[in-house]
């Protein structure tokens, strides 16, 4: 079967032209710590710093992180989240949760995160309209975009 010549109109796919690139989610891990000085975030991302800097740039021009100036000789900035990036916060904390369950099993883990009620964070994804846990079984995807349903393309 040949590859279509658009893919699939996807909010997941628009999302991960933003955030999907190397370095990007954490960069918003080190920013949403706290860590939002470029030397910071070279030194705790490991990212070679021509690269950060167009992440850093990337996120910015997104709305992800605003950059604000805290040192005037030599011009230093710093990055904080914006309303968007701290909406992609609890998306982190899903992934690290993944990451702490599938990759590191649970032992030896890096960092913990802890719930304002001084328990361990578990995030959980729940439908907003019945408070129920998302599980695969009880999804069903009707694509909206003309042209598309669920198995790919309509016939033309």
């Amino acid at each position: 079967m040949a590859a279509t010549k658009d893919p699939r109109p996807c909010s997941i796919a628009d999302a991960l032209t933003v955030v999907g690139e190397k370095y990007s989610l954490l960069v918003l891990r080190e920013v949403c710590l706290g860590n939002g000085r470029f030397d910071q975030l070279v030194r705790n991302i490991g990212a070679p710093r021509d690269i950060l800097s167009t992440r850093l740039r990337r996120l910015v021009e997104a709305g992800i992180l605003t950059k604000r100036l805290y040192s005037e000789r030599p011009q230093r900035f710093e990055y904080r989240p914006t309303q968007a990036g701290l909406e992609l916060e609890p998306v982190l904390m899903t992934l690290k949760e993944w990451g702490d369950r599938h990759l590191r099993k649970g032992v030896d883990l890096p960092m913990v995160v802890e719930h304002r009620c001084g328990a361990e964070l578990v995030p959980v994804v729940t439908c907003q309209a019945c408070g129920d846990p998302v599980r695969h079984g009880d999804l069903a995807a009707r694509p909206q975009a003309p042209g598309w349903t669920v198995t790919g393309p309509s016939a033309a």
